[in-house]
């Protein structure tokens, strides 16, 4: 028998699934780049809300999901950029959009500031210390009298209405300015949103995501080999800070009112979110998108039952915790295998087989 060939070992991450699913995305993706053509503005602020929910999904995903950080003080960026922003258009005159950009460098450095705090605390203490840290920013800046104080206030129309992008979305759809304003907020939406996915699957499959995968499993054994766990963490939870911001000043735009009680809910900045990445599936790109949809669907379904609907969201939770750990997900691709958004490393090549069956390589 001939001597087989030895060829060199690869590592792919793609899969046929991926390829399919990237095609579809895009389609999908020109699809949303249109919708304010053909839907109604109803629809058009459901699929915003939908969007910027799945950001705010995604950024704590990484955070907890992957960098093992679980934070319940969300909150502090959402309203923290949100306000920064409130605060570029209604006292400097900044036009929206750039007020949105303070807005996320603004939370990215309460999250400097901030961190050096919650960083000396490990598992359920972190999250605790994020609350706390959440809870002192709301409680600063409703002592903002420029900004309304404990009840808030709202942009001023000529700020949104005046702004050339929306005067332009105005002509060329011909559509009153406030329809004008929900239609860039969306298109603002859907890139933020690639944007995240994009930074996130590109995150994990670089070597800093091999890293930060090795401290999310054993931060010991990571140290071992040489990874600096504290600067990955860093890195995540800056970004993830300043993601945050970047989505709590837009969503405000939209909103165009603000007040802190709102700005810094737990309930809908922190719970929600996590109850979507729970059902969804924690550490998987796919999680959050599935959660997203799942929790838009019960909102809809349980809006009339008043307090009924967070108990039901509640046991649903449970329920999903008891019977797929890993999410709604998880239990699909653990099943099928399948993967939109692969990130485990796979190894081929290698000694082979030739063509006569014989193992070819030292050990053939």
């Amino acid at each position: 028998m001939s001597a087989g060939t030895i060829t060199p070992w690869t590592v792919r991450t793609r899969t046929r699934a991926a390829t399919g699913f990237a095609i579809v995305a895009i389609v999908l993706l020109a699809v949303a780049v249109a919708a304010p053509l053909f839907v109604s503005r109803g629809t058009l602020q459901d699929l915003f809300f939908i969007l910027t929910m799945l950001v705010l999904a995604q950024n704590w995903n990484l955070l907890a999901g992957y960098a093992g950080l679980v934070s319940v003080g969300q909150q502090a960026f959402v309203g923290f950029g949100a306000y920064a922003m409130f605060a570029c258009v209604s006292l400097w005159g900044l036009d929206p959009v750039s007020a949105i950009l303070v807005g996320g460098i603004a939370a990215a450095l309460l999250s400097i500031a901030t961190g050096f705090f919650v960083f000396r605390l490990y598992g359920a203490y972190f999250a605790i210390g994020t609350w706390v840290v959440a809870e002192v920013v709301r409680l600063v800046l409703a002592q903002w009298r420029a900004l309304g104080g404990g009840t808030g206030t709202s942009l001023p129309n000529t700020a949104i209405r005046d702004f050339p992008p929306v005067e332009w979305i105005s002509d060329a759809f011909g559509v009153r300015s406030s329809q004008a304003a929900d239609i860039l907020t969306y298109w603002l939406a859907l890139v933020l949103v690639c944007a995240t996915t994009g930074f996130i699957y590109w995150l994990l499959r670089s070597r800093q995501g091999l890293g930060l995968a090795a401290v999310r499993d054993n931060q010991e054994a990571a140290r071992s080999v040489g990874v600096d766990a504290r600067r990955i963490k860093w890195i995540v939870y800056v970004a993830v800070a300043f993601a945050t911001g970047l989505a709590g000043a837009l969503i405000y735009v939209q909103k165009a009112r603000i007040s802190p009680d709102a700005a810094f809910s737990v309930i809908d900045w922190t719970a929600y979110v996590i109850f979507i990445v729970v059902i969804g599936g924690i550490g998987t790109l796919e999680g959050p998108i599935v959660g997203v949809i799942v929790f838009f669907i019960l909102q809809k379904t349980l809006a009339d039952f008043g307090s009924w609907y967070l108990l039901v969201l509640g046991l649903i939770g449970i329920a999903v915790m008891l019977f797929a750990p890993k999410g709604l997900w998880g239990l699909f691709s653990d099943r099928t295998g399948i993967q939109f958004f692969p990130v485990r490393r796979i190894l081929k090549g290698g000694p082979n087989f030739d063509k006569t069956g014989t193992r070819g390589g030292p050990h053939g």
